[in-house]
């Protein structure tokens, strides 16, 4: 038997990182992996790129790191209000101006994909899809458009992230797309922080999705005591948006 244990999408939110590695820590002590966007709505950038480099947890880039890497004011996220699109503008800003120079260096070299073995099976880990780090994956995406994705990645399993609602599907041959749902700004309804842990025993697979409470109320607060938009607090209490 082989497990390893993804997460991503962390927001710029301390304290919902820190207290998923507690809680790895405790429970589920092998392999790591991060599906990338460490920065955005969060106002904590700098404290958790810091704490990935320490922990040297193998990273990918998501649209947002690389965003931020490279100072554009662009996240590469798809809003659907201007009022949200708005949002989006203030908060890229804002953590542009905060991320220091050697996080942004760090943030655009990193990895685009990773592939891993578990057990006998092929793990292709993206932000995105296979194709584009902003690429959302859905839950609810034909079975053809996710055969075609695995057989771009050369892979048994999919793990991406992006979406911020986790999800495990299994095509009819027998493979595995999986969101790893959001450490940071879940938006599945439920606030606390999720991760996902897979076990393999040779080609078998099994998908575990974990959920961690913490200190919501200092995250939101955080935001709150600075000019980054508000709203992202409220959507850090609720688990939407």
């Amino acid at each position: 038997m082989e497990q390893m244990t993804i997460f991503g999408d962390i927001h710029g939110n301390l304290p919902a990182l820190t207290a998923v590695y507690h809680h790895l820590n405790i429970h589920h002590n092998h392999r790591r992996f991060c599906l990338g966007d460490l920065a955005g709505y969060g106002v904590q950038p700098n404290e958790v790129v810091t704490f990935m480099r320490e922990h040297d947890v193998p990273t990918l880039m998501g649209n947002y790191d690389y965003g931020v890497g490279h100072d554009s004011d662009d996240c590469g996220c798809a809003y659907k209000t201007p009022e949200a699109q708005e949002l989006g503008k203030r908060s890229i800003a804002w953590t542009n101006v905060h991320v220091t120079t050697d996080h942004k260096a760090y943030l655009r070299n990193l990895p685009m994909t990773m592939m891993v073995l578990l057990g006998k099976l092929r793990v292709a880990l993206v932000h995105g899809s296979p194709r584009r780090i902003n690429e959302y994956l859905y839950a609810n995406r034909p079975e053809a458009s996710l055969t075609r994705l695995l057989d771009l990645a050369g892979a048994d399993v999919l793990v991406c992230g992006h979406t911020h609602l986790p999800y495990h599907r299994t095509l009819p041959d027998g493979r595995h797309v999986i969101n790893a749902g959001s450490v940071g700004k879940p938006k599945d309804g439920d606030p606390r922080a999720g991760y996902v842990v897979l076990t393999a025993v040779s080609t078998h697979l099994t998908v575990e999705f974990v959920r961690v409470p913490y200190d919501i109320e200092q995250a939101a607060q955080a935001i709150e005591a600075t000019t980054m938009p508000h709203e992202f607090a409220h959507m850090l209490r609720t688990g939407k948006g």
